[in-house]
């Protein structure tokens, strides 16, 4: 069983409740838009961190951290990118992507809308964690703590961390 902490959009903002809803979580997972190194280094201080950069995400971040990670967390395949868009409507990059690699779990960030639906035409979960930031024009900071118990993903609870 692994325990996931997702978040994204921080903007160079880190709420400090964001270190008492991840305490349970073996993992974090980040979405894109860092905002600046700093962060995802306090982010690691906390938990192993996985991580995409974002469109505002500068070299350093993404020297860093890929555009697109692909990966296995059990027996779960994982696809993770900042601009994505959500099912039906995929952004145009992504869709041959999902289609090539048949993820479970499709996670993005970017259009600051907490958003978790899943696409039957691609048998697959997606999850967008919402903003964690104080940058753009979503009213609730949001994240996102879900497990992944073998192939099940379960579990799944939405974090409000206040207005932006």
């Amino acid at each position: 069983m692994t325990r996931i902490g997702l978040i994204s959009d921080t903007h160079g903002f880190l709420d400090e409740n964001v270190a008492l809803h991840f305490k349970d979580c073996d993992e974090i997972w980040h979405g894109g838009d860092f905002g600046d190194l700093a962060l995802a280094d306090e982010l690691r201080k906390l938990k192993p961190l996985r991580g995409v950069y974002g469109n505002i995400d500068g070299k350093e971040i993404r020297s860093d951290f890929p555009e697109n990670l692909f990966f296995t967390c059990e027996k779960v395949k994982v696809f993770m990118t900042h601009i994505g868009g959500y099912p039906p409507r995929y952004n145009p990059r992504v869709k041959p992507l999902i289609a090539e690699h048949r993820p479970q779990l499709f996670i993005s960030g970017h259009s600051h809308i907490l958003k978790v639906m899943y696409d039957e035409k691609m048998a697959c979960l997606h999850m967008n964690p919402g903003a964690a930031g104080k940058q753009g024009w979503h009213k609730v900071r949001t994240l996102i703590r879900f497990v992944i118990d073998g192939s099940d993903i379960k579990d799944c609870v939405v974090i409000e961390l206040g207005k932006r």
